[in-house]
C-alpha cells in the first residue's frame, strides 16, 4: 500500500509542485518555510568585479530564501544578500543551493545567533 505523503511534508522535503509539472527544486530543507514576498538586492563575483542584482523573495526560512534574481548565477557561488526584514534589515552571506531559470535558492552561512532567532521568529510566526 503506498503511502500518501501530505502537503506539509511535501513542503519540508524542499519538492515544490506546480499542477501537472515535475518538481523545480527536489531537496531536503532543515527549517519550515514560510512565503515571504519581499525585494531584495544581491552580489556576487564575477569575473572582472562584483555583480549587484534585484530581486524579489519568494520564501525564508531561518537558513536561507528562495528568490527570483537576475541571471549569472551558478550553484556554489557565495553571494551577498541584503534583504529588509520586519524592525530589521539583514544582510547576510549565502550560497547559492540551487538555480534555475524560475528561481535560485539560497542557504544562509555566517548568521549570528541573533540574526537565526529573529528569523526563527518571523517564521514562527506566520
Amino acid at each position: 500500500m503506498t503511502k500518501k505523503r501530505s502537503r506539509d511534508s511535501t513542503m519540508r522535503s524542499g519538492t515544490y509542485r506546480v499542477s501537472g509539472a515535475k518538481p523545480v527544486y527536489a531537496g531536503v530543507q532543515r527549517h519550515r518555510r514560510i512565503l515571504f514576498s519581499i525585494p531584495l538586492t544581491l552580489r556576487h563575483l564575477i569575473h572582472g568585479g562584483v555583480r549587484a542584482s534585484r530581486g524579489i523573495s519568494l520564501d525564508i526560512s531561518q537558513s536561507g530564501i528562495g528568490a527570483l534574481v537576475e541571471g549569472g548565477l551558478q550553484v556554489g557561488d557565495t553571494v551577498e544578500i541584503d534583504v529588509q526584514l520586519p524592525d530589521r534589515q539583514l544582510q547576510a552571506v549565502a550560497i547559492v543551493r540551487h538555480t534555475s531559470s524560475i528561481r535560485s535558492g539560497f542557504e544562509f552561512f555566517g548568521l549570528t545567533s541573533a540574526e537565526r532567532a529573529h528569523l526563527a521568529a518571523i517564521v514562527g510566526s506566520a
